[in-house]
């Protein structure tokens, strides 16, 4: 399988061509995203969009003063719900016999290390299984999401998506 790379470290699929192609590719890394920017802003709009204010998070006052990690850092759930953006950058090209795109859960997830504010983040996507489903796929990824400078991740999840197929595709 070829993919394309750009200097720094992104990796992107080349599109399958049906689902014989995607099947041939479990047990590979699929995707690498590019780096995305953790700032107290993002931060903070997600306190907004889920009520979750612990101090932790939005006070950084009292978080340079008293957490063990010296200021802010990003919520658990923040660092696990950019999965969904990543997903859009590259499934819609890597498949394009498919069309819709649904988050099916997640079968573990862990947040291994916290994310400071201010970090930058990407994720990998390592393909486990694929199986057919009602008009479509169910891809089970092994996901992580990386902290530049950092050897552990921040999290570690089992992602279960699914993608429905065009109608017409041939798929």
């Amino acid at each position: 399988m070829s993919h394309t790379v750009n200097p720094e470290g992104m990796l992107r699929p080349v599109p399958c061509a049906d689902v014989a192609a995607v099947r041939a590719q479990i047990g590979q890394e699929i995707y690498r995203s590019d780096w995305l920017q953790f700032d107290q802003a993002r931060i903070d709009r997600f306190a907004e969009a889920t009520g979750d204010f612990q101090w932790i998070h939005v006070d950084t006052a009292r978080a340079a003063q008293h957490s063990p990690y010296g200021g802010t850092i990003a919520h658990g759930f923040l660092t696990l719900s950019i999965l969904g953006q990543f997903y859009e950058e590259f499934l819609p090209d890597w498949l394009p016999f498919c069309h819709l795109g649904l988050n099916y859960g997640l079968n573990k997830v862990r947040f291994t290390q916290p994310v400071r504010s201010g970090s930058r983040v990407r994720a990998r996507f390592v393909l486990q299984q694929v199986e057919e489903v009602g008009g479509g796929l169910q891809f089970v990824f092994q996901a992580s999401v990386q902290i530049e400078g950092m050897d552990k991740p921040a999290c570690v999840a089992e992602s279960v998506v699914r993608r429905q197929f065009r109608v017409g595709s041939g798929a």
